[in-house]
């Protein structure tokens, strides 16, 4: 693994105020979307960010496009702070980091032709002439595998997998050194998946780009990913290289999310584990480890003193009292 990470995240939150009232809107607390965590992201690889729905991956996507101020902590690229970028500076962070989201049909303008829609970061960012945009754009359609000609077509005269082909060719146009993938193929056919996820693998190692994967299937994380990160409630709860954490999960958090997930082949069986209760409110969450009211092994000090992160195997964290 690479000594110099290209995104280096450290102690990051983001809490969003609760207010009450119409008029004279009072805050009464915080969201805690994101609560102190820490990760890198290597030159050429994939994290990703695995977990339940409302624990924090997607604010966290929005935090590193810039979409979000964080309440605290840093976001170094390359060793840059990024909230501390201004003028040209971030220009050219905009440029090196790029988005490809859930729904290609709703990130798609349906009143603009493909060219346009692909070309727009370069005439944003960019003193290119309109030869060399034009050029730059029938060379990223091809390799995404689309036909230069389709560039003078509008999204909906499209497929959903072709829309997500699309946006990929737009996120690569501008060359980025990172890629923010929120749920990249979980709004396409089955049938259409395994083709995206393999030319999300062929475009990274053709541009040695970077990936932030915010994933719920855990067969595509499996497939893409060189490093895990398993979120519980705004917290990370554990971080491993992907078949090291597969095959050696530690938290019991993590243990249930995999024994929530359907099996590769019918023959084989899991442990079942049944998780009681819900998620805790983010406004008002529990104390100790986040996870103890949920936990089928927590101790009495899981409720009182917050776990750190312990090294248990070469590049293998896990925040949990029970190591």
């Amino acid at each position: 693994m690479a000594s110099n990470p290209l995104i280096r995240v450290e102690h990051l939150k983001k809490y969003f105020p609760v207010t009450k009232g119409l008029l004279l809107m009072k805050t009464i607390g915080s969201v805690k979307a994101v609560d102190d965590i820490s990760f890198t992201v290597q030159p050429g690889e994939t994290l990703a960010l695995v977990g339940e729905s409302g624990c924090g991956k997607t604010t966290t996507a929005k935090l590193l496009l810039r979409l979000e101020e964080p309440t605290s902590g840093e976001i170094f690229m390359e060793d840059q702070e990024i909230h501390e970028m201004s003028g040209q500076a971030l220009k050219a962070y905009r440029t090196m980091v790029q988005a490809v989201f859930q729904d290609p049909w709703s990130s798609l303008s349906p009143r603009m032709r493909v060219r346009t829609i692909v070309a727009e970061p370069l005439v944003i960012n960019s003193n290119m002439s309109r030869a060399k945009i034009d050029e730059r754009v029938d060379e990223v359609l091809n390799s995404v595998g689309l036909r230069p000609e389709q560039a003078n077509l509008y999204p909906h005269e499209f497929s959903g997998g072709q829309r997500q082909r699309i946006a990929m060719a737009s996120a690569l146009v501008s060359n980025p050194k990172l890629i923010i993938l929120d749920e990249p193929v979980s709004a396409l056919d089955v049938s259409i998946r395994a083709q995206i996820m393999n030319l999300l693998v062929d475009v990274q190692q053709a541009y040695n780009v970077s990936y932030v994967l915010i994933a719920h299937h855990l067969a595509t994380t499996r497939y893409m990913a060189h490093e895990v990160a398993v979120m519980y409630l705004g917290t990370i709860v554990e971080r491993a290289e992907t078949e090291e954490l597969f095959d050696n999960p530690l938290h019991p958090y993590t243990k249930a999310l995999f024994s929530a997930a359907l099996p590769g082949h019918p023959d084989i069986v899991r442990e079942e584990i049944i998780l009681q209760g819900e998620v805790p409110s983010p406004i008002n969450p529990p104390s100790g480890c986040r996870f103890h009211p949920r936990c089928p092994v927590a101790m009495p000090e899981c409720a009182e003193i917050e776990p750190k992160e312990k090294l248990m195997a070469p590049g293998h964290m896990v925040a949990c009292h029970l190591y």
